[in-house]
């Protein structure tokens, strides 16, 4: 196993303990080990072609992991009240979505590969995560409104959106004379 597959699979393993500092409320620790996880796509994907390691585990596992810790901190955000149900809903109907394309492209053996926007959207995603994590959240009675949570889901949502549409838009013919 070659050292960016290596970093991937550090990112899965710090999933579960990410969940677990954040549901035992260590929300200082949960951020470090979120920015860590977050970190560590940047540097595997920088060895992966820096290094000439690019591999069909780690073009599967890389994103694959990526989505499991955004999903897993929106699912926490939106157990907390943090985050309506519905921005979560959004981000998996769009991954869902992406993801139904990409196999009827490669029916037609075409490869559609990640557009700058939906590397955006991870990062946007990823920052935004982060910054819930770090800032918290109002306290019990105070009538303010969370709006780094607020503002974090609606940059979450149209980045998910926007990217989302880029890639229909853009591959739009693979839809041509679809059965």
């Amino acid at each position: 196993m070659n050292t960016a597959n290596k970093i991937t699979l550090f990112r899965v393993v710090l999933i579960p303990v990410f969940l677990f500092l954040a549901y035992t409320g260590r929300m200082p620790f949960a951020f470090a080990v979120f920015v860590l996880a977050s970190l560590s796509d940047m540097l595997d994907g920088y060895v992966a072609r820096h290094y000439d390691q690019i591999t069909n585990f780690g073009k599967f596992m890389d994103p694959l992991a990526d989505k499991v810790l955004v999903m897993a901190a929106m699912c926490f955000f939106v157990e907390c009240g943090r985050m309506p149900g519905w921005a979560l809903a959004v981000v998996l109907l769009r991954e869902f979505a992406v993801s139904g394309l990409r196999l009827i492209a490669v029916e037609r053996q075409r490869v559609i590969a990640a557009a700058p926007s939906g590397k955006i959207k991870t990062a946007a995603t990823m920052v935004c995560l982060a910054l819930m994590l770090l800032v918290p959240a109002p306290g019990v009675g105070d009538s303010a409104p969370d709006l780094t949570a607020q503002l974090s889901s609606a940059v979450i949502v149209l980045t998910t959106v926007y990217s989302g549409a880029e890639y229909f838009v853009k591959n739009r013919d693979v839809f041509k004379d679809v059965d």
